[in-house]
């Protein structure tokens, strides 16, 4: 992925964020708000028609190789399915041994698909579809289980890309996804410099807070270095509970609703990037 590439995905992704609590989004909506992001990022799409065309091959290339990856291993697990079977009733033990050879090996196949659909490209945590699988109902947007939602902004974000450039951008994603994987939790990208932790419901709001608290105080403590210059970033965090059937919009509102209070708070006290 390219700069310009990553700066579009950073556009899309926000402006994703952005549409995603409206009731209704027409293509205008979407427009004004992708153009308005755009033009925060000054990036001009020249040729939108080649662009879209290039993007849907590509899609369209990956699903035909995951599709295909799916066929062969639903073959192969029909097929091993059929073996054990028949060495069951054989009491083959030679058979059922190779069994379980082809059966690992296909395991590790079905962890690689499940790693390309649910894994950020960049980050290599949890990307939006996976929340949208696991977590919530993909049919109604409501969560079938409950739990705690905390929402991650990072602060000064785009001072960042400003001053030091989209690669070093990408740096501090990277650093702070492996941050908040060092939680144990499940961290999902939700787009641009956003991040959610989802924490079982054992850990309620003040415990959840704590726990990506202490995280902040470790990562302010930390001298990032681009080019000669040393910097350091921080984020924001909204906390809120959630339990089964709850609209997943609401709950993000809600988290988004603590997160900015907690963004003026901490900006009070992390006033830009340098030490």
């Amino acid at each position: 992925m390219n700069k310009d590439d990553r700066i579009l995905q950073t556009i899309t992704d926000e402006t994703k964020t952005s549409v995603n609590g409206m009731k209704v989004v027409t293509p205008s909506i979407y427009s004004s708000i992708f153009n308005q992001f755009s033009h925060d990022y000054d990036t001009v799409v020249e040729d939108e028609e080649q662009l879209s065309s290039d993007i849907l091959n590509e899609q369209c290339s990956s699903f035909t190789k995951i599709q295909k990856k799916t066929s062969i291993n639903v073959k192969h697990l029909s097929e091993s399915t059929q073996k054990a079977l028949t060495a069951m009733q054989d009491k083959d033990e030679l058979a059922l041994n190779e069994v379980l050879k082809e059966t690992k090996a296909l395991r590790s196949e079905i962890e690689a698909l499940k790693a390309a659909v649910y894994k950020d490209e960049l980050t290599n945590v949890y990307n939006r579809k996976w929340l949208h699988d696991n977590v919530v109902d993909s049919q109604t947007g409501k969560f079938t289980h409950t739990g705690t939602l905390a929402m991650i902004d990072l602060n000064y974000f785009k001072i960042v890309n400003d001053t030091f450039g989209h690669v070093i951008g990408d740096k501090v994603l990277i650093f702070i996804a492996n941050i908040l994987k060092k939680s144990t939790f499940d961290v999902v990208r939700y787009g641009g410099d956003e991040f959610i932790v989802i924490f079982p419901s054992k850990i309620d709001e003040a415990a959840s807070f704590q726990v990506l608290s202490d995280i902040r105080e470790d990562v302010l403590k930390k001298k990032l270095k681009a080019q000669d210059s040393l910097f350091r970033t921080s984020f924001s965090i909204g906390v809120t509970s959630f339990t089964t059937n709850d609209e997943l919009n609401t709950v993000l509102e809600a988290a988004d609703k603590n997160m900015y209070e907690d963004k003026l708070t901490i900006k009070q006290r992390i006033t830009g990037i340098t030490f």
